[in-house]
């Protein structure tokens, strides 16, 4: 999220060179990757198969709104943890490796943001249609809180507090 010459937090020195660190943090954000979007992936390939479901046609329209909401989330969530990997094949052995770490991190924020949304109106759509409308609200919002609060706030938190310290 940190773009060169902003303020940040610096890691502790080390003997790796900077094209070292760069080689590294990008290995290390693809590796995370990989992780969420597998996970998307999954929630992806469960929405597709949901309209061709027995009892699919029954939901109503709140039900199918949430399921719209779910699957084109998943789609732009896949869509940004995937992207990383694919400039990376695209700019391999290019000059442009930092900001391509530097840009796959934002990526990488904004599919995590998708699939919070996804991740958050499936759970509502399920809950809508096991139970009702009223546990549906409470459901999603507790996914929707958590992570909020594990993969955003939480880490920006940190963040202000490792600032404040230096």
């Amino acid at each position: 999220m940190n773009d060169p010459g902003q303020d940040h937090v610096e890691e502790p020195e080390t003997d790796e060179t900077r094209k070292e660190r760069v080689d590294r943090e990008l290995g290390e954000l693809l590796q995370g990757l990989r992780v969420a979007v597998t996970g998307v992936q999954v929630l992806f390939a469960f929405l597709l198969t949901l309209p061709f479901a027995a009892g699919f046609h029954k939901l109503e329209d709140e039900g199918r709104w949430l399921f719209f909401i779910s699957l084109l989330s998943a789609a732009l969530a896949s869509v940004l943890f995937i992207t990383p990997a694919a400039q990376h094949r695209l700019l391999f052995r290019t000059p442009l490796k930092e900001k391509m770490l530097h840009r796959a991190n934002k990526l990488g924020i904004a599919g995590a943001v998708g699939l919070a949304i996804a991740m958050t109106s499936s759970v509502a759509l399920v809950a809508e249609t096991v139970i009702n409308a009223w546990p549906a609200v409470l459901f999603g919002g507790a996914v929707a809180l958590s992570s909020a609060w594990f993969w955003i706030l939480q880490p920006i938190i940190d963040l202000h507090r490792t600032r404040d310290v230096m």
